[in-house]
């Protein structure tokens, strides 16, 4: 499939007039072909139309026919082969083997929401039927399900450009919930965004869907993603990236007419709790386990462990010495972006001109574009006397806190902001003090996490990828997991509504077959 560089609008391909860019090679910074052309606000104008007209259409069609698309998409992106994998190998740096990787995640994802619809347990159905000679007055027939919220604005991650991005779980889990989406792609990986986007585009046909239900476009500056969160008929954003552009978006859709929900997943530094028995026990061993952690993908991943909280002593220093060991082997890796690469250097040279930050040690040296990984430590009392050492570094750097007791070590937990997760290095003699931090850790974090790094998001049922401000806008959503669907729906209850007008979902008979609570009890017919 070749790239050409145009905007995907419903069925239609053509080629932006509001300037061009071209992508980059990640490694060298080279420009790489085709120049793609920025989308106009007629374009704009024109994609919203069709999401709107698409959206009665697509969320109407049969539940099956919706699992079928979604499968459809992921056969369609696997059927790209190396040609998606070899760009966005170039775009972005990162290896053959990650991306490989994240393209199996993509792909996961798509075929879970298939799961989850044909399941049908996300429509909430449940039904309290009438009861007509109910004494003093008699009571209603109320039945209530969930429906599609609307037209969804997806911005694709910058970080993650398969699995985050055109068809990543924003767009998978509201093309399942019945919503028309609306991409606008990151500049970072434009290739990449147009293969996928081509892909969804050709399922999009395959399945006789209306055109609307699907558009891509790329923006040359910030007009089209505001304009988009703007766009009354655009009813939820999904958003990954940076506080400040997530809090620029959650602004614009709060002074709507219409106010609509901006689902952003923003900064973390994930904070990892060293126990005083396990760090006795097995420092060395977790030393090494977290340099591995902290370097991978050149750390540039929203749950990198930029955190390290220990009470200070023999242990946790053996444990920084094990640590540094294993640093200054880690060689340099090419970072997504010149940008992400600039910003990551001067967050590392602020925490190194720090008057109360230590430098335990770096990686190798690389490449113009390479990341060094970096080490820093500082006390507890540093940490608490403002908030720039509470900043999230993108990138392979992480800080460790020296508390001097107990008490200073809940002090800095209590003073964290909200999280993705928070790791928890722990041993059966460590259980009392753990018990006694959960219901603080679960007020800060999304995912509580033992013995490990939460580099690792499986994507499942159970899956929490959220957490309080600032690490996502809302922090009773995720963005991972069969969960995310419910982002893109709301409830409706019908009252009195006659046997014949009632939604298949609602009727007597299920004919839909699927999960329902009657009189709030569960059954499946």
């Amino acid at each position: 499939m070749s790239m050409t560089g145009q905007l995907l609008i419903g069925q239609r391909a053509y080629r932006g007039e509001n300037g061009e860019f071209r992508g980059l090679d990640a490694a060298t910074g080279q420009t790489l072909e085709p120049a793609f052309g920025g989308a106009g606000l007629a374009d704009l104008d024109r994609a919203c139309s069709l999401a709107e007209a698409a959206f009665d259409d697509y969320r109407a069609r049969p539940l099956e026919q919706r699992a079928a698309f979604l499968e459809s998409i992921a056969s369609h992106i696997l059927a790209l082969g190396d040609e998606l994998v070899e760009r966005c190998m170039q775009e972005t740096g990162l290896s053959r083997g990650r991306i490989e990787g994240e393209r199996g995640r993509t792909v996961g994802q798509l075929r879970l929401f298939a799961e989850v619809v044909r399941q049908g347990s996300f429509l909430n159905v449940r039904i309290d039927p009438a009861q007509p000679d109910r004494k003093p007055l008699p009571k209603v027939d109320l039945r209530l399900r969930n429906i599609a919220i609307g037209p969804v604005a997806v911005f694709g991650a910058s970080n993650f450009p398969l699995a985050f991005s055109v068809a990543g779980g924003d767009t998978a889990s509201a093309l399942a919930a019945g919503c028309p989406v609306i991409v606008k792609a990151h500049s970072a990986h434009p290739g990449t965004s147009e293969l996928v986007g081509r892909a969804i585009q050709q399922a999009v046909s395959l399945h006789g869907l209306p055109e609307g239900v699907f558009s891509l476009l790329f923006d040359t500056g910030r007009s089209i993603g505001q304009g988009l969160v703007g766009d009354s008929r655009i009813k939820a954003v999904g958003f990954t990236g940076s506080r400040t552009g997530g809090v620029a978006l959650m602004n614009i859709a709060a002074d709507r007419e219409e106010p609509i929900p901006v689902y952003a997943e923003m900064s973390s530094i994930n904070p990892v709790l060293l126990l005083p028995h396990a760090l006795r026990e097995r420092g060395a061993v977790m030393a090494n386990e977290f340099v591995v952690s902290l370097t991978l993908g050149a750390g540039q991943f929203c749950t990198n462990p930029g955190l390290i909280l220990a009470i200070d002593g023999p242990a946790l220093r053996l444990f920084e010495e094990a640590a540094v060991e294993a640093l200054e082997k880690a060689a340099a890796q090419t970072m997504l972006t010149t940008g992400i690469h600039g910003s990551y250097c001067q967050g590392t040279e602020r925490l190194r001109a720090h008057a109360g930050v230590e430098t335990l040690g770096q990686g190798l040296e690389g490449e113009r574009y390479q990341a060094r990984a970096a080490l820093f430590a500082t006390s507890a009392v540093a940490f608490l006397q403002g908030l720039a050492l509470r900043e999230e570094v993108f990138g392979p750097a992480s800080l460790i806190v020296r508390c001097n007791n107990e008490a200073q070590f809940k002090q800095v937990i209590s003073a964290l902001e909200g999280q993705l997760t928070i790791a928890l290095h722990i041993s059966e003699a460590d259980y009392p003090q753990v018990r006694g931090l959960l219901p603080t850790l679960e007020n800060k974090a999304g995912r509580v996490l033992v013995n490990g790094f939460g580099t690792g998001v499986e994507v499942g049922h159970a899956m929490v990828h959220g957490g309080p401000f600032p690490a996502t806008s809302d922090t009773r959503t995720t963005s991972v997991g069969s969960l995310a669907i419910k982002r893109f729906l709301r409830p409706v209850s019908y009252q009195d509504l006659p046997a014949a007008l009632l939604p298949l979902e609602l009727a007597d008979a299920n004919p839909l077959d699927v999960p329902r609570q009657i009189n709030g009890g569960r059954v499946h017919d």
